[in-house]
């Protein structure tokens, strides 16, 4: 894992402190077992793996966000003579820069080993001056040289026992990393966050009594509980009343284990409360009746401490194949040795092995003896060459209780080695428009890649190429060759094929290589490809989009993922695959598709280390010479902290929101066939990962009518507003044109007095741009109602924002207006494009919205009639595209609104498409795909706390020839979401129709179906006159995250989403419904809904 690939490791040399005195025989590690907590953490390197003592597992801070600390709490002050910092053994030196500060109280630190630059390798010692007396010892780190986070195996401090005296439950935490599970919490503060090993962090419970319980999994013989408040002196002294109560792991009920008493939480003390107990239990539970400082119980830090009671304890190791290094047509045996290293003996179970996240195999374990061992194995057949990362994992049914039921997995690695033999594919097949409307002219192309070994042979490869549709009846076939032997590894030129001409529809594309003389058997079934062809799906944008995984790299660069991992650079990136340019002469180079005047990538390059980005440059290359470079920033970019208020500071927590666009006039017409390259050169400083490129022939758009048209005299805002009044005042004039250039605004324009049209050179001439040396500066249109019938066209915004705020930011911020048309115009780096309250019949139309900060557009308060058609949303920071029937403002039904030929891509907060109510609105030719943490399609009744209405019965709502492609995440703590949403909540659920749906390769689930609730027993509104037909779902599979028993779902009926909440109710019916490769197609353990599968 992460050793591997950073290799990293921590020597701390000598410090320049004064030479401690000779410390006592009697020295000994005072933090082993104790509390650690850190600045961040990432994935599964937690602070508790500090003081495990345990050398082989490591914490590892929030990469790229220097600086961060580690700190130990001995649990009271001690005389201390050092300090040894340790990192896995076998990691290779590096140096890295750190302070060691010491205090008594956890909130104000002095420095006990001055800030140096020091090599580690595996251990350091670290002298303390003679007299040095703590309890909390932190370690403060601002840079590393192999890798750029904090990071430790074990953080020891010596010193006296005498020294430190003070009670502490002896061993170690048995509730760290267990669940936790609670009666209510308040607001945010959510039981997860007891044993977080975060005292930033805490619990508070709902009504009493609040209880807050530990499954530790199995009995354990307990000595104390310990319960922990932030020892901020912000806290203040309180009492708290509560009582201790276990549960045996085969009984139902709960016994006393400390019977309840008042206790004294102060942060002069440490805000710690040690209750000694005695009894043997599996969960342990507080319940609290008093707390004299807040309106609920309140926990930071929830430790069991004691002994596991006998039990069994299963571990697999020893996880190796036969044969060691096979080949592509050898059948694998998977070994692995379980052995219980427990106290008490085992029932039979089953260890599952694991190739990436797909299962391989099983193998059955019989009954072992405490000590016994066994070795199991299991023949997972032949696999494609390629390097797979196994996993053995013992008694995944849970069916033996266990001492610990974290050691049931090994890991290992298989390669397999391709056999000698060409290997031909069609790579890549691709068509231009990419996006084709009905009745486009359709150019198909395909080229030949030799993933194999060897060359081809040097005749003629045939190419046999079809266009069938849903029912399968072939509407084009197109036939092509290309001669000569290809090369190992060598992709040939494409050849165009010919042309169809496209209508509404599904299609597949199916592509048929001949096969080679000098290609085995076993390497001829992908000959054959497929691919989907949707068109009326999605807008259709005068641009060609270009993913750079698949196109040509070089000179180290690489291509990395798939991944789903937020804030990554594969987890971020669309079809979540990205390339890296890291090293001088690396780089990503594109063929296109056809002439181009215009370049826009997607990029992520490092933020600066205290936040707020960086600019640097990337040079372009046209067929082989340098053309210019492309300026970059991550100013917009780099994201950190809590998931639903990520800010700019690098300190806040992990990373998401990690990349931004770039956009690029060429100066000249590169014509079709052209390689475009993006590389690295001196001259380029940072790292980079390109995502994708866009070419477009960008042409301007002239003064429709010069007689009519008032122009500005300037750039400024106040020479665009002199136009935009002389038009109103004027009765000649029918509105502004705005020549090319660049506009820098720093308000909205105001538009009233009468209808208007705004039109601009088109958006890569007409640029309005927000002051550069500012943030969240307000720019835009506003227009009254006198102004219904204006027309705002063919200009782009590029505003300031560089984080989420409510209120402002909206380009188009329409209250009570009718009859707008907004068309061809680009917006990025602003909160919203329109949000629009009480706004009727507008059209919204060939627009291409860009990295907000919050939703594309929404309309809201009764908005009827309107038409939003072919528009591209990318990055949008909240949903791309939503209509939210609210009545806050206007009590109006929100009615006859079509949303068609969209495209929502990359959203990185809530959904692709989100409908809150309403009727008789329809949303139909929608391509929504890679929405980073949420939904791709939300249909919800939820409220809010906002007055508003739900979905009407009649006229249905509906929702038609739509795809949703690796869509879904997880957010709001532990809840997952699907590819499409249904939630009933506080209001009417109703008068659904979703027909022509396409779920491919969701996250976690396809469709899910979810109920809110004003208490746990009481559900808010059912699920009712629901109707899908032809519907597709494929590809849901386990996602082998930390939410993988939440995923794999076709259709997923939630039983329980969240702590407080209960199971889905209502039913729905589908027609047509078809499943492919998924891990469970359907889901519903409930017998409060209803599937009706026809």
């Amino acid at each position: 894992m992460r050793a591997l690939l950073a290799a990293l490791t921590l020597l701390i040399g000598s410090l320049a402190v004064p030479a401690a005195a000779a410390q006592a025989a009697a020295d000994v590690n005072l933090a082993a077992g104790k509390t650690a907590t850190a600045s961040s953490f990432t994935d599964v390197y937690r602070p508790a793996n500090l003081t495990d003592g345990n050398q082989a597992t490591y914490w590892e801070s929030a990469n790229n966000a220097f600086p961060q600390w580690a700190q130990v709490d001995l649990g009271a002050a001690a005389s201390l003579s050092k300090v040894v910092l340790k990192l896995p053994n076998g990691w290779p030196g590096r140096t890295e820069t750190l302070t060691v500060q010491g205090s008594t109280n956890g909130s104000s630190f002095t420095t006990l080993a001055a800030s140096a630059t020091y090599t580690i390798s595996p251990a350091a010692t670290v002298t303390l001056p003679a007299g040095t007396t703590a309890r909390y010892v932190r370690v403060h780190i601002t840079a590393n040289s192999g890798w750029p986070a904090g990071q430790l195996s074990e953080l020891e401090v010596w010193g006296s026992t005498q020294d430190n005296p003070g009670p502490g439950p002896d061993g170690p935490n048995l509730a760290l990393g267990k669940t936790m599970t609670e009666s209510g919490h308040t607001h945010t503060y959510a039981a997860a966050n007891a044993n977080d090993d975060n005292l930033q962090t805490y619990w508070e419970g709902g009504a009493y009594p609040a209880t807050l319980t530990a499954q530790l999994g199995a009995n354990a013989d307990l000595t104390a509980v310990t319960l922990k408040l932030n020892p901020d002196p912000v806290w203040g002294r309180r009492t708290q009343t509560l009582q201790v109560l276990g549960r045996e792991q085969s009984a139902t009920s709960f016994t006393t284990l400390a019977a309840q008493a008042t206790y004294t939480f102060d942060p002069a003390t440490g805000n710690t409360v040690t209750i000694p107990v005695s009894g043997k239990a599996a969960d342990v539970r507080l319940q609290f009746t008093g707390n004299s400082g807040a309106p609920s119980g309140q926990v930071a830090e929830f430790q069991i401490f004691g002994t596991p009671a006998p039990n069994p304890d299963l571990t697999v190791s020893g996880l190796s194949s036969s044969p060691a290094a096979p080949v592509e047509t050898d059948a694998v045996t998977l070994s692995a040795t379980v052995k219980n290293t427990g106290t008490a003996a085992s029932a039979a179970t089953t260890v599952n092995f694991y190739a990436g996240t797909a299962k391989a195999g099983s193998a059955d374990v019989g009954a072992l003896a405490a000590g016994a061992s066994t070795t199991v194995s299991a023949n997972i057949g032949t696999k494609e060459a390629g390097t797979y990362q196994l996993s053995a994992k013992v008694d995944e049914d849970n069916k033996v209780i266990e001492q610990n039921e974290a050691n049931n997995a090994t890991t290992g690695t298989l390669t397999v080695k391709p056999v000698d033999t060409a290997d031909l594919i069609a790579a890549p097949v691709a068509w231009t428009p990419g996006n084709p409307a009905a009745g486009s002219t359709v150019t198909f192309s395909v080229a030949i890649r030799n993933q194999g070994t060897i060359a081809s042979g040097a005749g003629a490869h045939g190419i046999t190429f079809t266009v069938a549709d849903g029912s399968g009846n072939v509407v084009k076939t197109l036939t092509g060759s290309i001669s000569g032997a290809i090369a190992a590894g060598a992709t040939t030129s494409p050849v165009t094929l010919g042309t169809w001409t496209a209508a509404n529809g599904r299609y597949t594309v199916k592509t048929v290589l001949a096969d080679d003389a000098n290609e085995l058997p076993v390497k001829r079934a992908n000959n054959t490809s497929t691919l989907p062809l949707f068109v009326g799906r999605g807008a259709n944008m005068p641009y060609d989009t270009y993913e750079a995984e698949d196109a040509a790299i070089g000179g180290g660069a690489a291509r990395v993922g798939p991944s789903r991992e937020i804030g990554t650079i594969a987890g971020e990136a669309s079809g979540r695959r990205a390339v890296t340019l890291n090293q001088t002469g690396a780089y990503v180079e594109f063929t296109t598709r056809a002439d181009t005047n215009t370049l826009v990538t997607r990029f992520s390059m490092p933020d600066a280390p205290g936040g707020g980005g960086q600019s640097s440059t990337l040079n372009v290359y046209v067929n082989g010479s340098f053309l210019k470079a492309i300026n970059l920033t991550s100013r917009y970019a780099w994201l950190y902290g809590a998931e639903a208020s990520p800010n700019n500071n690098p300190s806040s927590g992990p990373p998401r929101h990690i990349y931004d666009e770039a956009n690029l006039l060429l100066g000249t017409t590169v014509p079709k066939g052209s390689k475009i390259r993006l590389q690295k050169d001196t001259a380029n400083s940072l790292n980079y990962a390109i995502d994708f490129v866009d070419f477009e022939l960008a042409t301007q758009i002239p003064n429709p009518d010069p007689a009519k048209y008032a122009v500005p005299t300037g750039f400024g805002h106040q020479d665009v507003q002199n136009a935009l009044d002389k038009a109103r005042m004027d009765a000649n004039l029918s509105g502004v044109y705005l020549p090319p250039g660049d506009y820098q605004t720093n308000g909205k324009f105001q538009v009233y007095g009468k209808a208007v049209k705004v039109v601009g050179a088109g958006p890569w001439f007409t640029r309005f741009s927000a002051p550069a040396g500012q943030s969240g500066t307000d720019i835009g249109f506003r227009a009254e109602a006198s102004a219904n019938g204006s027309v705002f066209s063919g200009f782009a915004y590029f505003g300031n924002y560089v984080e989420r705020i409510d209120g402002p930011g909206k380009v188009f911020d329409f209250n009570n207006v009718a009859n707008m048309t907004i068309d061809n115009v680009w917006i990025e780096h602003q909160i919203c494009m329109l949000w629009g309250s009480n706004t009727d019949n507008l059209t919204i139309r060939n627009s291409r919205i860009r990295n907000t900060f919050a939703d594309g557009l929404n309309m809201t308060n009764g908005s009827t009639g309107n038409h939003v058609t072919n528009v591209e949303t990318r990055s949008t920071g909240d949903d791309s595209f939503a209509l939210f029937s609210a009545i806050d403002n206007n009590a109006g039904e929100q009615t006859g609104n079509v949303f068609e030929n969209l495209t929502s891509l990359l959203t990185w907060r809530a959904a692709g498409l989100a409908v809150y109510g309403g009727y008789d609105n329809t949303f139909r030719n929608i391509y929504i795909a890679d929405t980073l943490v949420y939904s791709g399609v939300t249909i919800s009744s939820l409220d809010f706390g906002i007055p508003m209405l739900g979905f009407g019965a009649s006229p249905p709502t509906t929702f038609d020839n739509i795809s949703l492609v690796r869509a879904g995440g997880h957010f709001w703590g532990q809840q997952t979401f699907p590819a499409m949403w249904l939630f009933s909540s506080s209001k009417v659920f109703q008068g659904i129709r979703v027909s022509n749906l396409d779920i491919v390769d969701p996250t976690y689930s396809g469709i899910m179906f979810q109920t809110g609730y004003s208490s746990p027993s009481t559900p808010l509104n059912p699920i009712k006159d629901t109707a899908f037909t032809n519907v597709s779902i494929s590809g849901a599979q386990r996602s082998g995250d930390a939410f993988d028993a939440k995923s794999g779902f076709g259709i997923w009926v939630n039983e329980l989403p969240e702590p407080g909440q209960g199971p889905a109710i209502g039913s729905a019916t589908f027609t047509n419904l078809r499943f492919s490769n998924n891990y469970q197609n359907i889901r519903n353990t409930t017998s409060t809904f209803t599937l009706t599968i026809n």
